[in-house]
This record gives structure tokens, sequence and C-alpha cells, in this order.
């Protein structure tokens, strides 16, 4: 960093962790919280003060993995390996950690200015799963800080962590995963820097080897040393998550999961396009009631009848026909989708369908994107056929 440069705090982790809620916390900003895959597709900025120093902190996306397979982890990746942090802050579920730290590990890789947050351990502990936090941090060689974001407890000391990591930095050595032989060979080959090699390596195979072996060696021993990590710091009780496994055998099998998923969301588009009628109706009443006194009201300023045709009969209408039709919808929809997101279905009907789509060379989050693609193609529709209809002058036009 810099001399009067202001430190730049990366925000990272894996979806659906409250990574977002976390951001809003620390920034106090409004950035949309939600948790279906890649939801952050771009960087967000925020502005979050350690004592009487202003930091930047920037909002990457939410991913799995650094081994770029999408553009949220192309994206993540990129920041990370650019060293335009001082300082990465990686949020993880503390509700199922060993998933997480796969990411952790990866990024440990690319810099040792890391602090780990562990979130939802409120939600841990409702589920009575215990962490060993001072062993957590013995094993990773960071700090590591025990949150719950929704809550705004932890966060003092987060701030705190990520001001000592700028004012000390790393405190001795990181994790590091124990790759096989012939990847450790390929490595030291390359002359590169370890993870310069370790992500060039699909580009710069082992003698024998193909790209999909050495992507299963990558992430098998990657998966392997954050089992051994969640092995030894984290205490799980059986049927911790027999809930969750009922619900899934439901909503992810094969007989109900794709009749469950149609039906969840033919009814949210069923209560959204219905529901936004009457609200509509109103709306347009109320607001294109308003042309006319609007119209007296500017001739009485003494504007010429053309600028004020433009004014009313043009802009007003078309705005207050904007508003109308796309307003209600979205007070509707939108909340219907945050509920299923807090309900965890989301990422599901991701999974559910990533076979099928990846037969498509694409992959199950874009089904998100489809849906919500496919409700606002519909309102767009609507919209300029109201458009049309004013226009032409249509009168009790109705959609």
């Amino acid at each position: 960093m810099k001399a009067g440069q202001m430190p730049v705090i990366a925000l990272a982790g894996n979806p659906n962790v409250g990574k977002s809620t976390v951001f809003n916390a620390l920034t106090g900003g409004r950035q949309h919280t939600g948790n279906w895959s890649g939801k952050t597709v771009a960087g967000a900025y925020g502005r979050m003060r350690c004592g009487d120093t202003a930091m930047t902190l920037v909002d990457l996306p939410g991913t799995y993995s650094l081994r770029t397979r999408s553009e949220e982890e192309r994206i993540a990746r990129d920041f990370v390996a650019s060293g335009q942090a001082d300082v990465t802050v990686l949020v993880a579920d503390a509700t199922c950690l060993e998933r997480n730290l796969i990411l952790v590990l990866q990024v440990l890789e690319w810099t040792p200015r890391v602090v780990l947050c562990l979130n939802l351990m409120d939600e841990a502990r409702k589920k009575h799963i215990h962490i060993d936090v001072p062993a957590l941090e013995r094993e990773l060689g960071i700090p590591v800080v025990p949150c719950a974001a929704r809550k705004r407890r932890g966060l003092r000391e987060l701030t705190q962590a990520v001001g000592g990591m700028l004012r000390d930095g790393p405190a001795g050595q990181t994790a590091a995963i124990r790759y096989p032989e012939e990847i450790e060979a390929a490595v030291q080959r390359s002359g590169l820097p370890r993870a310069e090699a370790l992500a060039a390596l699909p580009q710069q195979l082992p003698d024998g080897m193909s790209a999909g072996q050495v992507d299963d060696l990558l992430t098998a021993a990657t998966a392997l040393r954050a089992e051994e990590i969640a092995l030894t710091c984290v205490r799980t009780p059986a049927g911790a998550d027999a809930r969750d496994r009922r619900i899934d055998r439901i909503v992810l099998s094969r007989r109900w999961g794709i009749p469950c998923m149609l039906a969840l969301l033919a009814l949210v588009f069923y209560i959204t396009l219905s529901g936004a009628n009457v609200p509509s109706e109103w709306l347009s009443t109320h607001l294109l009631g308003l042309t006319e006194p609007l119209a007296v009201g500017l001739t009485a300023l003494g504007l010429p009848p053309a600028l004020v045709a433009m004014l009313t009969d043009g802009m007003w209408r078309v705005l207050a026909t904007v508003v109308s039709v796309m307003l209600p919808p979205m007070a509707i929809f939108f909340p219907l989708f945050t509920l299923l997101e807090d309900a965890g279905y989301l990422p599901r009907v991701a999974f559910q369908l990533d076979h099928a789509f990846c037969r498509a060379h694409a992959c199950g989050k874009q089904s998100l994107s489809m849906c919500m693609g496919n409700r606002w193609m519909r309102t767009f529709i609507s919209f300029n056929t109201h458009i049309i209809a004013h226009f032409f002058g249509i009168a009790n036009f109705s959609a």
C-alpha cells in the first residue's frame, strides 16, 4: 500500500454465507442480500472504518472455488491475484465450515494477508455445532473472528483483526494444501510462484496427464486438506442436519423435485401477475388522472401548447405508465423470491437443474436468471403494449 493511499479490503466467500450482510453491516450500505449462487456478479464498493482509518471495502462475487469455471469465479480470482487488496476478509458459514475451507485454502495460496470471518455462529449454536476457534487459527495460521452479522455481533472484533493485519501483517506460516508428487514436481519445474504455477497447470499439463485428471487431483487435495482441518476443529452432533436432509429427500428427489419446483415457481408467477392487477389499475387511474390538471397548470404558466402537450401527453403519461405497470409486479415478485432465498430453496433449484443445463453447455445457476428473465419479459411486453395504446389514444385499455 502506498503512503497516503486508502487501504483496500476484499470481501470474499461462498454464496449463501451472509457475505453481503457483512458488507452492509460494515459499510452501512444497501447492497442487496440474497443466497442464490453467484448473486453478486460484479464487485460492490463501500467505505468502512477501523478506528480513525478509513478503508475501501470491495464485495467480490460469491464463489465456491478459485478454479475458474464461471464468470464470478474469474472475477474473484483475478481480484485476489492482482494484489489490489491489502487484506482479504473471507466470510465462512459456521454451520458447514468444511465446504467453506476449500476457498479459504485456495485464497491462502495467493496471499497470506487473510482474516476469516466465521459468520452465522448463532445458527451453529442452534444446531449444537462447536468450533474450536483457537485451534482453527493454529491450523490456518490466520486470525479467525466468530460473527453473527445479522445481529451485528463480532463486527468490532472483525474490524480490529483487519486493522491488526494491516499493521502487523501475517503472524506466521499459513496452511498449505498437500498436492500429489506429480503436481508438486510440475509446480517446481514451472519456475513460477506457487499460486500462479497451480493456476497455469491446466494450460501446461504434466506429462501423461489430461486436464480433467489435473483438475480432479487439485480438487481432491484441497477437499482432503479442508476435511482434515474440519475434523480437528469442528464437533458436529449426529443429526444436526437431519431436518434439512428430510426436506432434500423431497425437493431434490427424481420423482418430486421437478414437479415441486414447477408448482412453486408457477405459484410465484401467478401471485405476481394476478396480485399486481389491482394496484396497477389504481396507480394508472390516479396518476393518469393528473394529466389534465397538470396541463391546465402548465397552460396557466404561459407555456406554448406544443410544449404543454409534450410534457403532459408525452413525458408525464409515459412516466405514469412506467410506474403503474412496473412497480406493482416488482413489489410482489422480489419479496416472494426473497422468501425462497431465505428458505434456501433457490440453490436447490440450481442444483436440481444443473445436469440438464450442463447438457446445453450451461450451468444450473442460469435457471434462476431465466426465471427472472421470463417474468420481466412478460412485464416488458405488457409495458410496451400500454405505451402503444396510449400513443394511439386507445381508451379503457387493460393489460
